[in-house]
């Protein structure tokens, strides 16, 4: 009898090995998609295109989902005093109570020291956790480094490959204690990067240094969010931990080789390398439903009418956080030339375009925080100006609703350039908005 129940338990485990090692069904893998903003290109000239890398995450069914590893790190520093502290410790203990039994939380405090109020656990004592949040008092001054390195510290407990290891970090201050600059910060950003650690930055109030919190969520692949009124803390949190709990691609690297005489120029947007012809990027994770590309402008060299090359190859790794199997994806990209202009014109892809459009807009609108913060108000106004017409014209050409919704961004932003009593919180909006559009943020 015995003999009969281990073997039956040995055959159980045998089928659960096998099933693991089965390759991610075809509908639970990421969708890549490679598309060349104009695939039919006029003969005789060299010439630029874009060339779009999309992933796109699958949908899983049954609820199933990678398990979470976070650390939320809350600023309980004087200035957090009052409604804005307590709404950053409701938003906090709302945040578990959306995690599950399987999930690892741990909640940091950081002011001039740093606390670990509860060290990393999984989330089965959900009433002692909350007392510990709700215990949380207000004083001293921001050592938002040191507060987020205990976090990764916290983290780094249970990370591993099959779950969603990531640092939650609200602050409404200046980091006045240890390293405080932004270049500190994305440095410290890009080397939990590669570590698999995600952060999110959420900054409240009109106090906070925004460049610094952009460039750490932005070098470790990170959402980050202005919340000019705590109020909104809940739902902010809440947009974060629907992106935590929906994971299903991790450690995903983009590879593209362009083809001899074609040469990628720039990557618009989101971090990469570029190394003589081949373009490398890399994704900490992606999440089910929602799409992030890669934008890389191109130079395509002058071909003969009806000719096509191929302009470059793709191939993707990731994670697959459902099935916990390494995925291989690949394409080319092609572009075929003609001596006809409606022929161009036909095969266009206005999604790329679009896409393009935009990100090449918000290059100028971070010239545009440059110069207002030199003080050039004018160029900084008039640069301003161009790039409103900039996505206007193209709205209209691809009847885009997307490039008008940011031309009138732009548009609204005109009057507060000049007024210092509007620059701040205008200055944290556009700061939000391009790390949203470079990242393809979900908020």
């Amino acid at each position: 009898m015995l003999f009969a129940k281990n073997r039956i338990l040995q055959l159980a485990a045998m089928l659960a090995a096998a099933l693991l090692a089965l390759p991610a069904a075809a509908g639970e893998r990421v969708r890549l998609d490679v598309s060349l903003g104009t695939p039919v290109m006029l003969a005789g000239q060299t010439q630029t295109a874009y060339l779009k890398v999309g992933l796109e995450g699958f949908s899983v069914a049954g609820g199933r989902r990678a398990p979470a590893n976070v650390a939320i790190v809350i600023d309980r520093s004087g200035s957090m005093s009052g409604e804005k502290l307590a709404r950053a410790k409701e938003a906090a203990i709302l945040a578990v109570d959306r995690l599950g039994p399987d999930d690892i939380v741990s909640i940091i405090a950081y002011d001039h020291d740093v606390d670990v109020i509860v060290p990393a656990t999984y989330v089965r004592q959900r009433g002692e956790i909350h007392r510990r949040i709700s215990a949380i008092r207000a004083r001293g001054n921001t050592a938002l480094f040191a507060g987020v390195a205990r976090g990764a510290r916290e983290v780094r407990r249970f990370a591993d490959t099959h779950r969603v290891n990531r640092i939650v970090l609200l602050s409404d201050g200046l980091a006045n204690v240890g390293p405080s600059s932004p270049g500190e910060l994305a440095e410290l950003g890009w080397s939990l990067a590669k570590e698999g650690i995600s952060v999110t930055t959420i900054g409240l109030g009109r106090d906070y240094n925004e460049d610094l919190m952009a460039s750490l969520a932005r070098m470790s692949d990170g959402n980050h969010a202005f919340v000019a009124d705590a109020a909104d803390l809940a739902r902010v949190f809440g947009y974060e931990f629907n992106d935590v709990l929906s994971v299903v691609a991790r450690e995903v690297e983009v590879r593209v080789r362009f083809a001899r005489g074609t040469r990628p120029v720039r990557v618009l947007g989101r971090p990469a390398e570029i190394y003589d012809r081949t373009v490398v990027a890399r994704l900490n994770q992606l999440y089910s439903g929602q799409e992030k590309y890669l934008m890389i402008e191109t130079q395509i060299p002058a071909g003969q009418a009806g000719s096509r090359i191929e302009v470059a190859e793709v191939e993707v790794r990731y994670a697959n956080s459902i099935h916990r199997t390494t995925d291989v994806l690949g394409a080319a990209a092609v572009v075929t030339f003609s001596t006809s202009v409606a022929e161009v014109e036909r095969a266009r892809n206005d999604g790329v375009l679009v896409a393009s459009v935009e990100l090449i807009a918000n290059e100028t609108a971070k010239r545009v925080v440059e110069y207002r913060d030199q003080g050039r108000i004018t160029e900084a106004e008039r640069l301003l100006d161009n790039n409103a017409a900039f996505l206007e014209d193209n709205a209209r050409k691809y009847k885009s609703e997307r490039l008008q919704k940011g031309a009138a961004r732009q548009r609204a932003a005109r009057p507060k350039i000049a007024d210092p009593s509007q620059w701040n919180e205008q200055r944290k909006s556009m700061r939000h908005q391009e790390q949203a559009i470079d990242m393809q943020q979900a908020f």
